[in-house]
């Protein structure tokens, strides 16, 4: 099985870190980027400045609470491009809030996730996440995404 590509945008040092140990710890391997704010997520996907060699990811970890652009914000900006709107987008954050449930749905976010409190929890979460997206689910072949529109 070829690796796929993460992009994990997320501003917590200590999620960041538990987020790549699980990954890591899977039997799949990964290559992870991480950017730490909406804005740079969108450059980074959009390949601009310090990231015009940045590869396309096939699977995009969310939160929703980050600075510069929220990321609903984000969210929604991925789904509204012809170039990056098949890339399966899930929501990982500590919001329960039914209002960014919502709102996440309501901008195509592909699931919603809450990330558990417990740093095993956190773990299994991430993990689980990793089996179903990278091992059932059959992602978009990569550099279709601009052949589609």
């Amino acid at each position: 099985m070829n690796p796929i590509r993460i992009l994990l945008i997320e501003d917590n040092e200590g999620d960041i870190l538990l987020t790549i140990e699980a990954l890591t710890e899977g039997r799949i391997v990964n290559e992870v980027d991480v950017v730490k704010d909406g804005g740079a997520a969108l450059d980074f996907l959009r390949k601009k400045g310090e990231y015009a060699r940045s590869k396309t990811p096939d699977l995009i970890l969310l939160d929703v609470n980050l600075p510069k652009k929220d990321g609903h914000e984000v969210l929604q900006s991925i789904k509204d491009d012809p170039a990056l709107k098949t890339i399966p987008v899930i929501m990982l954050t500590t919001s329960s809030a039914a209002s960014d449930i919502l709102k996440a749905y309501k901008n195509h976010a592909n699931c919603y996730i809450t990330k558990p409190v417990e740093v095993d929890d956190f773990i299994s979460t991430v993990a689980g996440i990793e089996n179903f997206w990278v091992s059932i689910v059959k992602l978009p072949p990569r550099g279709q995404n601009e052949a589609m529109e």
